[in-house]
């Protein structure tokens, strides 16, 4: 058996490895920490991962595509932004993630997603590799003309990267039901074929599948529910806060609602709500799924509600059940010493990577049921592999079908994350457990396959 200050030390030439070959990728240096710091147990029960260097070939991407995407505003001038696609690991089958438009966007951001895509993709125990990419383009303020010639140009690159048993992207941040509409058809366009199942996210009547709208927001909440069932805890008449208000965190609050819950806050880029009475959910679904407006617009309707511009302070508002659902890194350490403070008792990550380094310590620390994003949040994902599935097979499923499937891969996703916690040596952290339980599956796939 490989003694522990042995596996430590090859984490830990491994993370500096990373960090001399990736000079100033903070968000893709700390998805890599925090997976490798989890790993050191399963690497001295099973030393034979050491002797394959599974973790040298896993933290280097298998393909980082870049590339120029022109386009021409409203006004006749030319805009040039970037797109990526990182095609992080195919060893479990086609690469699958999401693509996200945001002025954030750059290779860092990318790799931490598609990084933690390879683990959250093997969770859901389907056939699909890890993958993400996007562009740093902002959608808002732009017109649907300039929204349809960016998604167009941006397509005309990334085709040749993708197809059904290749490389199938979705959606993310920035990018709904619209922007894969667009894409799909100059896909179409450029390919002189129907390849339906070219991405996820479509449309119903272009091979959408039901469910996949809500899968992301759902599962967070299935897997949340599964926490607090296993401590003998409800969903009933329990306070939450939800930030974001996209897909994700609108259906995170209808299923809540569903489950008894009372969620009182939620957010867009500019700011909070807090609405005491309870978040009225019809009208956040008419201002940002309808009217595609500000947040803020909620208290004109709402004169018992307030808004505050600004994110951060959402997490001050007092609540037993905390789904951040908006970006990576929202809560740092001192909005969880608060969140803790004011009596928080489980947190389900909604968003990718929410919660830093030093709040996911705060909240284990204090005992707090903690689901880590790959896990929480791992819903869109699972119904988009439902969504290919489905497209192969030239048929369609019931929401009610697609909806109980997801169900019971959340409940398995918690149950495999708990028992790898608890086999090495870290029962109820399910951040380790998750981190193992992703691991190991993908390690032993690309053992079994070879150095390819």
């Amino acid at each position: 058996m490989v003694k522990q200050q042995s596996a430590r030390e090859y984490v830990q030439s491994i993370y500096e490895t990373v960090i001399h070959r990736n000079q100033g990728e903070k968000e893709f240096f700390q998805a890599v920490k925090e997976i490798l710091d989890s790993l050191i147990p399963v690497l001295e029960a099973n030393p034979h991962y050491i002797e394959h260097s599974i973790l040298e070939r896993i933290t280097e991407p298998e393909r980082l595509i870049s590339f120029r995407v022109p386009w021409v505003d409203d006004n006749g001038k030319a805009q040039v932004n970037r797109g990526f696609r990182v095609q992080f690991n195919s060893v479990l089958g086609p690469y699958k993630g999401g693509l996200r438009f945001h002025p954030s966007v750059n290779a860092s951001i990318i790799k931490f997603l598609g990084f933690e895509q390879i683990f959250k993709n093997s969770l859901t125990g389907q056939p699909i590799g890890g993958g993400k990419g996007g562009s740093d383009f902002d959608p808002k303020g732009k017109s649907e003309q300039e929204i349809m010639r960016f998604t167009q140009s941006f397509m005309t690159e990334l085709y040749r990267y993708i197809g059904p048993d290749i490389d199938v992207p979705a959606g993310d941040i920035g990018v709904g039901a619209r922007e894969i509409g667009y894409m799909f058809g100059q896909f179409k366009r450029i390919r002189s074929g129907n390849e339906a199942g070219v991405l996820t996210g479509k449309g119903l009547g272009y091979g959408g599948s039901l469910a996949r709208k809500e899968a992301t927001g759902y599962g967070c909440v299935y897997f949340v529910n599964e926490m607090m069932q296993a401590k003998g805890l409800s969903l009933e008449g329990r306070t939450a806060v939800v930030s974001g208000s996209g897909n994700v965190s609108i259906y995170a609050i209808e299923k809540l609602q569903q489950f008894g819950a009372k969620i009182v806050a939620c957010s867009d880029s500019n700011g909070y709500i807090h609405d005491p009475e309870g978040i009225d959910l019809a009208l956040v679904k008419q201002l940002k799924e309808v009217e595609r407006k500000r947040i803020s617009e909620y208290v004109k309707a709402r004169p018992n509600a307030t808004y505050t511009p600004g994110c951060e302070g959402i997490w001050s508002i007092p609540c037993e059940i905390a789904l951040p659902c908006a970006t990576q890194n929202e809560i740092d350490e001192q909005s969880a010493q608060t969140l803790v403070d004011n009596g928080v008792i489980a947190v389900g990550e909604g968003a990718n990577m929410p919660s830093t380094l030093s709040a996911i310590d705060v909240f284990l620390n204090n005992n707090v049921l903690f689901g880590p994003a790959k896990a929480a949040n791992a819903g869109g994902v699972a119904v988009s592999s439902l969504e290919m599935a489905q497209n192969s097979m030239r048929l369609s499923w019931s929401f009610e079908e697609v909806d109980a499937k997801l169900h019971e891969i959340m409940r398995d996703i918690y149950r495999n994350s708990e028992a790898a916690a608890a086999k090495y040596g870290y029962p109820g952290n399910l951040v380790v457990g998750s981190n193992i339980a992703g691991f190991v599956r993908v390690a032993d796939a690309m053992i079994a396959q070879g150095v390819v």
